[in-house]
């Protein structure tokens, strides 16, 4: 009796250790400078499964789900966390998940977990090693003030003042070349004023004073 047990023990089939199993590589660093990561989980899966479900998951304990991609021959379906902006995309034997606006507090380590769920049994893959996104803080940029006055009437003011200010040099221009002419003329005068003979110089009459004529004080004669 116990013999044949052990004969019908013989023709059970083993099962394979191997199938079913996923193996999940990421690369292990990225640096993010403008704000958009692309995160890429290559996996190996010889099982046959038909419905399956990838996501990404933040942080050392995986407490976070980013988002999440999920298909089937048909169907695929993205939902994401709404602190997040990201979105996933399935391809033979990987999933990319691209991540958009990111910030520098987003910067942490990353998860990918690929799921199958359907036919049973259900599996999912060992825990990886990891992608460490770094996002770089983008520098703030310091705005000037704009100033709230329209540019077309700046433009008139900064106008105008440069037409007054050319007038008013024309108009010194003009004033000096007229002063100087009227002194170039007055130079041209003599003096006029009538001097007294030279031999009367020190009979007491003034410099200035003209010479007079004392005929004119003699009475007539016939």
């Amino acid at each position: 009796m116990l013999l044949g047990i052990l004969v019908v023990l013989c023709f059970i089939p083993t099962a394979d250790v191997t199938e079913n199993k996923i193996l999940v590589a990421q690369h292990p660093l990225l640096i993010v400078a403008n704000q958009t990561a692309t995160l890429v989980c290559n996996y190996t899966y010889n099982g046959t499964g038909k419905e399956f479900r990838a996501s990404l998951h933040k942080g050392t304990d995986s407490s976070v789900e980013v988002c999440f991609i999920s298909w089937n021959t048909t169907i695929i379906s993205n939902n994401s966390n709404k602190e997040f902006n990201c979105q996933g995309d399935h391809d033979k034997n990987k999933v990319i998940f691209n991540l958009w606006n990111m910030n520098a507090n987003q910067t942490d380590i990353y998860f990918c977990k690929i799921e199958v769920m359907y036919p049973p049994p259900y599996v999912y893959n060992e825990k990886s090693n990891g992608t460490v996104i770094h996002v770089k803080e983008i520098p703030t940029r310091i705005q000037e003030p704009q100033s709230t006055i329209p540019l077309w009437i700046l433009a008139t003011v900064t106008g105008i003042l440069a037409l007054y200010s050319v007038l008013i040099t024309a108009a010194c221009i003009n004033y000096w070349q007229k002063s100087k002419n009227k002194k170039y003329h007055q130079s041209d005068y003599m003096n006029m004023t009538p001097r007294h003979p030279i031999y009367q110089k020190n009979k007491g009459y003034p410099s200035y004073a003209p010479t007079r004529d004392y005929t004119a004080y003699r009475s007539w004669q016939p």
